[in-house]
C-alpha cells in the first residue's frame, strides 16, 4: 500500500536565494547540503540518481509521479547513490513492476539519501532557469528558517570540493558486460576485438556496456592514473586506446588529472571523452571551461551532427561547457539546439574526439550510440 502523505514526516528546504519550503520526507531523516539542479527525464529515476555525476547535488524532477516502478539491482549505474537527495512533486511508495525488489524510499533509505516530497517542482525549476543552480539545505531535523540559513551560508559551494576520490573506482578491474538483454533478463557478453582503458572520474554503468557492445575488452582504471605507466603499456601494445568518462563536479578542480591527461595527449595516444572527460580535455589543451546558468540535465535535448547534419535527441547530465576558442584546436561537430553549446569536437592533428552528451543514454534515448562504434572503427585503423 501506498504510504498516506499524512504519514510522512516532516520535511524543509531552504534555498540560496532565501526560498523556504515545508515538504514531506520519504528517504533518509538528517540534514543535508548541495547544489539543486532539474531534471526533465520521464522516465528512469533510478538510473539519475545512481549516477555519480549527481554527486554533491539534490534532483529536482520535473516529472510529477516518482515511484511507480520501484527499484532493481539491475537498473545501478554506479555501486550506490552520490547524489545529496532527490525532490519530486508526488513520491508513490506502491510500486507496480516485475523487476522491482522494493520501492524508491527503501532503496534512497538504504544508501542514506534524503527524499522530499509534496513540494512545488514547477516553481522550483522556473526559479532555477531564471537565477540558475544554486546551493540548498534539507532537514527532518531543523525546521527553523534561520538556523538552515546559517547552515548554508557557512558551508562550502560545490565548486570548492573534489568528489572525483568519492565516486571513482579504487582499484583497476575488467568490466565485460554488454548491452542489457530483456530474452535473458542479463546483460549480454558480446566477443571483443580491442581493448580500451577507461579512466573513471565517476563513470556510469551503461558507458561501460557500450564500450563492450562496441567490441572493446574494457579495463577501468582509477582517477589517480598515472600517465608514465599507461603510455608504456600503450607502447607494449597492451591497450588500443583511452576512454575518459563522465563525472561530478567543476572539471577545473582536478588539477592533478588535467597535468596527467595533458601527457597522454603528447603520447599520441587515442582518446575518447564524454562529459566530464570531455571538459578535461579542453582543459588539458588550455582552454578553460565555463560554468552554463542552469546546466542539462534529462533525455530530450535535440543535437545536431554537423557531419551528418541529422538532428538527435539526446541524455544529458552537466553543468560546464566548453568554450567557442577551442574551434582553434578543434572542428566542432556537434551542437546543442536548444542554445547552440558545443556538444562534440574532433581534434585536429590527433585521435581525439569528445562529447559532452551521454551516447550511452541510461534513461534516455539511444540515437548516438553509433559514437562508440565510431571510435572502435578508429581504432581498428590506428593498429591496422
Amino acid at each position: 500500500m501506498s504510504v498516506p502523505q499524512n504519514k510522512l514526516k516532516d520535511a524543509w528546504v531552504y534555498l540560496a536565494n532565501g526560498a523556504f519550503y515545508k515538504a514531506k520526507s520519504f528517504g533518509a531523516d538528517g540534514t543535508s547540503i548541495g547544489e539543486l539542479v532539474f531534471n526533465t527525464s520521464l522516465t528512469g529515476y533510478q538510473e539519475i540518481t545512481t549516477d555519480p555525476s549527481y554527486a554533491g547535488q539534490f534532483v529536482c524532477f520535473t516529472m510529477p509521479e516518482i515511484g511507480i516502478v520501484g527499484t532493481n539491482p539491475k537498473d545501478m549505474e554506479s555501486r550506490g547513490i552520490f547524489a545529496k537527495g532527490i525532490l519530486c512533486r508526488h513520491y508513490n511508495d506502491c510500486f507496480s513492476n516485475f523487476r522491482a525488489d522494493k520501492s524508491f524510499g527503501e532503496f534512497l533509505k538504504s544508501f542514506n539519501t534524503m527524499g522530499i516530497s509534496e513540494i512545488d517542482t514547477r516553481t522550483l525549476t522556473k526559479t532555477l532557469r531564471e537565477q540558475g543552480a544554486m546551493m540548498m539545505i534539507a532537514s527532518t531535523e531543523i525546521s527553523n528558517k534561520d538556523e538552515l540559513k546559517k547552515l548554508l551560508e557557512n558551508s562550502p559551494k560545490i565548486e570548492e570540493i573534489n568528489y572525483i576520490k568519492e565516486v571513482s573506482t579504487k582499484d583497476s578491474y575488467i568490466h565485460r558486460e554488454g548491452k542489457f538483454d530483456f530474452a535473458t533478463m542479463d546483460y549480454s557478453k558480446p566477443k571483443t576485438a580491442q581493448k580500451v582503458l577507461a579512466i573513471d572520474f565517476g563513470i556510469k554503468r551503461s558507458i561501460l556496456n557500450q564500450l563492450v557492445n562496441a567490441g572493446f575488452e574494457v579495463e577501468v582504471v582509477p582517477h589517480n592514473f598515472e600517465a608514465q605507466t599507461l603510455i608504456a603499456r600503450y607502447e607494449k601494445d597492451e591497450f588500443d586506446g583511452i576512454f575518459l568518462s563522465n563525472g561530478p563536479g567543476d572539471p577545473q578542480v582536478l588539477r592533478t588529472e588535467i597535468d596527467e591527461i595533458k601527457k597522454l595527449i603528447a603520447a599520441k595516444i587515442p582518446l575518447f571523452a564524454i562529459c566530464l572527460g570531455h571538459q578535461l580535455l579542453s582543459l588539458a589543451h588550455g582552454y578553460e571551461t565555463y560554468k552554463l546558468k542552469f546546466g542539462h540535465h534529462g533525455g530530450n535535448h535535440p543535437v545536431k551532427n554537423l557531419l551528418t547534419q541529422a538532428i538527435e535527441i539526446t541524455a544529458q547530465n552537466h553543468n560546464y561547457s566548453v568554450p567557442e576558442s577551442i574551434q582553434e584546436i578543434a572542428e566542432v561537430t556537434h551542437r546543442n539546439l536548444f542554445d547552440n553549446t558545443i556538444e562534440g569536437v574532433r581534434y585536429k592533428n590527433a585521435l581525439i574526439c569528445s562529447f559532452q552528451h551521454h551516447p550511452e543514454a541510461g534513461p534516455g534515448p539511444l540515437e548516438s550510440t553509433a559514437l562508440f562504434n565510431a571510435f572502435a572503427k578508429l581504432l581498428q585503423n590506428v593498429r591496422a
